[in-house]
């Protein structure tokens, strides 16, 4: 999203573009999946005085503007990423912490198998299944 872009959105809610909320969303969209750590991190490179709290607040205002989303892929932090991606299911290693996505299409099965005998709609964009990766499960380093 271009910064006029999103100064447009937020003034549009009677918020100003500040240099932490852009920063904040550059540093997602730079990262990919980024849990608050990260997102932090990698905002501190660039603004020192950023805190954590500002953190997980623009990443909440951000996510309330539609513009990020999150997922917990582990019992940690959740990861947050760009709304605007496509739906993905993420596959994460418990051993090694690799994040794969695959295409949700293939838990579709599975889904409409729910729906049917149970009653139960999947939101199939947003699953995390855990696991081995194959480097893990054929004993490669990482």
């Amino acid at each position: 999203m271009s910064e006029s872009s999103l100064a447009e959105l937020l003034r549009a809610r009677g918020l100003r573009l500040t240099a932490q909320r852009q920063l904040v969303l550059q540093a997602v969209l730079d990262l990919g999946h980024a849990t608050p750590e990260q997102v932090h991190t990698a905002v501190r490179e660039v603004a020192a005085g950023v805190n954590i709290t500002t953190i997980y607040r623009t990443l909440e205002l951000l996510e309330r503007l539609g513009l990020v989303t999150h997922t917990h892929l582990s019992h940690g932090s959740p990861t947050f990423h760009a709304a605007g991606e496509d739906q993905h299911v993420h596959l994460v290693c418990r051993e090694c912490g690799a994040i794969d996505e695959i295409d949700p299409a293939l838990l579709r099965p599975l889904a409409d198998q729910l729906a049917e005998q149970r009653g139960f709609r999947v939101d199939v964009g947003h699953v995390s299944l855990f696991g081995r990766c194959s480097r893990c499960a054929n004993g490669e380093p990482e």
